[in-house]
């Protein structure tokens, strides 16, 4: 069984071998395996904004959805001092800038408590079978979703199928509901 740290840098690496027009594709059929999910009937989204530079899935696709059926989207603000996340709701007027890392965030906005947020589209490098993900490893998604409503869905996006199991897994851990990869939903 892989430990989160073998499984960071196998995907990674599996990340870094494909091409801008994959990302495309595979980030166009995850949006397109979403829409069959029964998810939409809710009013607050929060949804993670590409890194390209990490290779992540292109959540163009799934915030054009969400803007076409009039849901509140939510994108956060990193804290690298307390690993917490601020959440702000993406309006017309919303300034987003890179940070030191690269990725893209709102300057400033409305804030909205995790407890408002009912849906989590949940940035990741793996997964296994049980619902369990790996992240980059800073513990700002775990810190987040223990805050939300236990009602929130988590749906994590994947390029890859699911690990059998992930060995280092541990109670703060909270698990996904879905995990959405180009070719199938994983039920939790």
């Amino acid at each position: 069984m892989p430990t989160k740290a073998q499984l960071r840098k196998t995907y990674k690496h599996k990340r870094q071998q494909l091409t801008p027009a994959l990302i495309d594709d595979l980030s166009l059929n995850i949006s397109n395996q979403l829409l069959k999910l029964n998810i939409w009937d809710h009013a607050y989204y929060h949804i993670f904004l590409s890194i390209e530079e990490q290779r992540e899935i292109n959540t163009d696709y799934i915030l054009n959805i969400l803007s076409g059926k009039d849901k509140h989207i939510i994108i956060s603000k990193s804290d690298f001092k307390t690993f917490k996340m601020t959440h702000i709701l993406l309006t017309d007027a919303t300034v987003i800038k890179k940070n030191h890392y690269n990725i893209p965030e709102p300057v400033d906005g409305i804030e909205i408590p995790d407890a408002k947020i009912e849906v989590v589209f949940v940035p990741l490098l793996a997964f296994d079978k049980q619902g369990h993900r790996v992240g980059y490893g800073k513990g700002f998604y775990d810190t987040f979703l223990s805050k939300c409503n236990p009602d929130t869905l988590k749906i994590g996006l994947s390029f890859f199928e699911a690990e059998d199991c992930i060995e280092d897994t541990f109670k703060g851990d909270i698990a996904l509901d879905y995990c959405v990869t180009p070719n199938k939903t994983y039920t939790f």
